[in-house]
């Protein structure tokens, strides 16, 4: 077959068509990446001494450089609302900081770093106070320490999502999807606007210095106040869909999908919820969102959904979910084959490829390339596959593990 560009290779294979290999995601959404400590180790090694950017101060992802997508073959990159606005400034403008050993690069313009009364790096508000982001000196990235905060509390009448954003955001959006399109073959994943179901964006009356609540109120609600949780996510899905009509007009042609939730559902061993309970007040939620993308743009719809989600999925399917992230192989239930063997066809995996909690960090070179191996002679057969690694490579990832799989999947797909 005739070698494809990324563009044409993720479009067709996200329609179930074939393609001359299986594409590779590395850094696509701020899920699908790299922890910046493991990131410069495989610069290193490969001889690259260009400064780091961090995409995600809080988790402490890095922007992967075309050299590393050239080298890596990797095929798609992110179009996403949340860093537009910096994306296109040059790396002087950009802030230097190590928070911890080999984890020197360029921040973000406008982050705020300090630290708190207990010696902790601090993410700081637009006031320079610390917000409820904090790093242990000896940590990676940052923890939301609002889980462990009283008096976070859910307010239905008070609930006002986002409905769109500013025509400078916008502007650039639109001209960093225009850049990308004329000048790279690479594919295009949007994201923002989304949504989020199960309660941490539903929790708005709260402590300035608290970000996020713990979700318990809001799993309670959704057994005894049905009613008001329909309500609540019937709003987030009309200030969604308002987002979503910007994003699409500004740059919607340049993408083949867009990310719909960052919705965690599963537990290692289990749904985070009942699925009846899932389907009876979640799915008819992620449905009428689903429906109006599918009317209304040419995307498939992309859910980022971690943990043991089995019993979920069938639910998702009816729902119109088109791609899954991260799928968590580790989980229960979620065996590689079965998945592929019972939704092969009919939803497209993104993930899988190698499991980061007990294969990528500990491994040998060599058990991690017979690993992806086995991975993708079960996911990439019947098409329908983009490999990626579980979730996030993380900081202590050694760059010879880092380097076998990114190898192997381009040698077994």
């Amino acid at each position: 077959m005739t070698a494809m560009t990324s563009r044409e290779r993720v479009l067709r294979t996200v329609n179930f068509q074939e393609t001359d290999r299986v594409p590779i995601d590395l850094g696509a959404l701020k899920a699908s990446g790299i922890g910046v400590k493991a990131y410069n180790r495989v610069k290193a090694r490969l001889g690259i001494q260009t400064k780091t950017r961090i995409w995600d101060p809080k988790f402490m992802i890095a922007v992967v450089e075309d050299e590393l997508m050239r080298r890596f073959h990797l095929d798609v990159v992110p179009l996403d609302i949340s860093s537009v606005l910096h994306d296109a400034r040059p790396d002087g403008e950009w802030l230097p900081k190590t928070l911890y050993p080999e984890a020197d690069g360029l921040l973000p313009p406008g982050t705020e770093i300090g630290t708190d009364s207990e010696g902790r790096w601090a993410l700081l508000d637009r006031n320079r106070q610390p917000t409820s982001l904090r790093m242990p000196r000896e940590g990676y990235y940052f923890d939301d320490i609002s889980f462990n905060e009283s008096g976070a509390t859910i307010d239905p009448a008070g609930f006002k999502p986002i409905t769109g954003y500013t025509d400078e955001q916008l502007a650039a959006l639109q001209a960093r999807g225009k850049f990308l399109h004329d000048n790279t073959g690479y594919a295009m994943l949007g994201w923002g606007g989304g949504v989020c179901f199960l309660g941490l964006s539903l929790i708005t009356d709260r402590p300035s210095n608290v970000t996020m609540g713990l979700p318990s109120e809001w799993m309670m609600m959704l057994m005894t106040e049905k009613e008001t949780c329909h309500e609540m996510m019937d709003k987030s899905v009309e200030a969604s869909i308002s987002c979503l009509t910007q994003l699409r007009d500004a740059a919607g042609d340049y993408c083949f999908a867009w990310g719909i939730a960052a919705d965690d559902s599963g537990t290692q061993r289990g749904e985070f919820i009942n699925p009846e309970l899932w389907a009876e007040m979640i799915k008819p939620h992620y449905a009428k969102l689903c429906a109006w993308i599918h009317r209304n743009t040419k995307w498939k719809t992309f859910l980022h959904s971690c943990g043991s989600i089995y019993h979920l999925i069938p639910h998702m399917l009816e729902a119109g979910v088109d791609i899954l992230n991260p799928v968590q192989t580790s989980a229960a239930n979620m065996d590689p084959a079965r998945l592929k063997r019972e939704f092969g066809g009919k939803l497209v995996f993104w993930g899988g490829g190698c499991d980061t909690q007990s294969v990528l960090a500990t491994a040998t070179p060599g058990e991690i390339r017979e690993h992806v191996r086995q991975r993708m002679a079960i996911f990439k057969q019947g098409g329908g596959y983009v490999f990626n690694q579980v979730h996030n490579i993380q900081p202590n990832v050694p760059a010879e593990n880092v380097i076998a799989m990114l190898d192997a999947a381009f040698e077994y797909g």
